[in-house]
C-alpha cells in the first residue's frame, strides 16, 4: 500500500506505548484522521486511561470506542470453540487467538460506521497476530486497506519507541521508563500469555514472580475442593447450582483455578508463519472447562461421534491458530460441532487440588451408560456375552490370513 492513501483508520489502540507510538505514527506517515478502538475483553485493566491519553493525543471524542465485549467473546467465540475441545499442538488453549477474530470485527464494523477506509493493529511482522488481524479483516470487509506498522517503520527497538514517544510529546508509562516488564504480555478473560527476554531461552525456568493469575501448586491449599458444573448443549449454564452468564462463568472459574494453581503452561510452539516460539499462559478456567466438558461429553456422546470430533480437533484448534475463524472450513465444522452438542446437558463435579483437575462424578438425563448392560454383576441377560466370539472372530480374521501366508511363506 502505497503511503498516504488512507484518509481515516480505525486502529486496535491499548493505549499502552506500542499502539500509542502507532496513533502518532499514522497521523504523521499517513496524515490521515484516527479512530481508536479498545476492547474490554477481561484483561483485568483500567481502559479510561486509555481514552485520556488518545484524547491529548488529538483524536476526536467522538473517534474514540471503548466497548465491554466480554459477554459477547466468551459466548460467541470461547465457548464454540470449547463445544471442540480444541487443544492446539496437544497443549495450548488458544488464549490469544481466540480473541483476534472478534477484534477484528469490530474494528471494521466501526470502519463501516465511521466512514474509515483502513484499520490497523500493533503486532510485528514476526507473529501470528499479524496473520489473524489481517485475515479477518480480508475475510469480512475484502476491500479495507490494512496498515501494519511493524512492517513499515524502522522503530525496531524498544529503546527507540521510547525515544519516538519522547520526541513527540507521548505519555510513557513509569514501568517503561525503569526499564519495563521483562515479558511481553496478553491477557483476556481466557488467559494471560508471556513471552519475550528471559524466556527466549527455552532451558531456562519461568521465574514464579512472573505469573499473575495462579499461585504456583506448592502454594495452594491443602484441602480439595469440590466444584459442580451445569451444561446445557455443551455450555456451562451454572456453578454451583448458580445460575451464570458466559462471562461470569469464566470469570469465576479463572479464580477458583487460580486459587488451586491449575492452568499454568510452559510450551515451545510453532507459529504459523515458520519459526518456534517459548511462551508461558496461564489459563485457569479454561483448563477446568476442557477436562469438565470431555466429561459431560463421555456420558452423552456415541462413541464414533466423540471419535469423529477427536478426529477433526487438530484441523480446528490449527485454524482457530492460524487465523482463519471467518473461514467457510471453520464455520462449516462449527455446524458439525454445535450439532453434536445437543445431548451434551447435565452435572460434571470436580475436585480442584494443587494445580489439578480431577473428575468424580458426571449425571445426565441424556446419559448412553445403561448399568443394566455395563454391570459386572448379573445383568439378567441384558448382554449375551457368548455374542462376543463370533465379533471377536470376524474381527481377526484379517490378522488370521495374513498370519497363515507368513506361516507359508516361511
Amino acid at each position: 500500500m502505497a503511503m498516504n492513501e488512507a484518509r481515516k483508520v480505525v486502529l486496535a489502540y491499548s493505549g499502552g506505548l506500542d499502539t500509542s507510538v502507532i496513533l502518532k505514527w499514522l497521523q504523521d506517515t499517513y496524515r490521515c484522521e484516527v479512530v481508536t478502538f479498545t476492547a474490554d475483553l477481561g484483561q483485568g485493566e483500567e481502559l479510561e486511561p486509555a481514552r485520556k491519553k488518545a484524547l491529548q493525543l488529538g483524536i476526536k471524542a467522538e473517534h474514540i470506542f471503548i466497548e465491554d465485549l466480554r459477554e459477547e467473546f466468551v459466548r460467541d467465540f470461547v465457548f464454540p470453540m470449547f463445544r471442540a475441545n480444541a487443544i492446539y499442538e496437544g497443549e495450548y488453549l488458544l488464549g490469544t487467538s481466540i480473541a483476534r477474530p472478534l477484534i477484528a470485527k469490530r474494528q471494521v464494523e466501526i470502519a463501516h460506521q465511521t466512514g474509515a477506509d483502513a484499520v490497523s493493529h500493533g503486532a510485528t511482522g514476526k507473529g501470528n497476530d499479524q496473520v489473524r488481524f489481517e485475515l479477518g479483516y480480508y475475510a469480512l470487509a475484502p476491500g479495507i486497506k490494512v496498515i501494519a506498522p511493524w512492517r513499515e517503520w524502522d522503530l525496531l527497538s524498544r529503546e527507540k519507541l521510547m525515544a519516538y514517544a519522547e520526541r513527540h510529546g507521548i505519555p510513557i508509562d513509569m514501568k517503561h521508563k525503569q526499564g519495563g516488564s521483562p515479558y511481553s504480555m496478553d491477557a483476556n478473560l481466557l488467559h494471560i500469555s508471556f513471552e519475550g527476554r528471559h524466556l527466549e531461552d527455552p532451558a531456562a525456568e519461568a521465574e514464579d514472580s512472573m505469573w499473575r493469575w495462579t499461585v504456583s501448586p506448592e502454594a495452594a491449599p491443602d484441602a480439595a475442593e469440590y466444584l459442580e458444573l451445569d451444561y446445557r448443549a455443551g455450555d456451562i449454564v451454572a456453578l454451583n447450582g448458580a445460575a451464570m452468564s458466559p462471562a461470569q462463568v469464566l470469570t469465576r472459574l479463572n479464580e477458583l483455578g487460580g486459587k488451586h494453581g491449575i492452568g499454568r503452561l510452559d510450551l515451545v510452539e510453532n507459529r504459523y508463519v515458520g519459526m518456534k516460539s517459548r511462551g508461558c499462559y496461564e489459563t485457569p478456567g479454561g483448563t477446568i472447562m476442557l477436562r469438565a466438558h470431555r466429561a459431560i461429553e463421555s456420558l452423552c456422546l456415541d462413541r464414533e461421534v466423540a471419535h469423529l470430533k477427536d478426529d477433526l480437533m487438530p484441523r480446528y484448534a490449527s485454524l482457530i491458530y492460524n487465523g482463519y475463524w471467518w473461514s467457510p472450513e471453520r464455520r462449516a465444522l462449527q455446524v458439525l460441532i454445535d450439532h453434536t452438542q445437543g445431548s451434551v446437558n447435565g452435572r460434571v463435579r470436580l475436585k480442584l487440588y494443587k494445580g489439578n483437575v480431577i473428575v468424580v462424578g458426571r449425571q445426565s438425563a441424556d446419559s448412553l451408560f445403561d448399568p443394566t448392560i455395563a454391570t459386572f454383576e448379573d445383568d439378567a441377560g441384558a448382554y449375551d456375552q457368548k455374542d462376543a466370539a463370533g465379533f471377536i472372530k470376524l474381527n481377526a480374521l484379517r490378522l488370521r490370513i495374513a498370519a497363515n501366508l507368513a506361516r507359508r511363506k516361511n
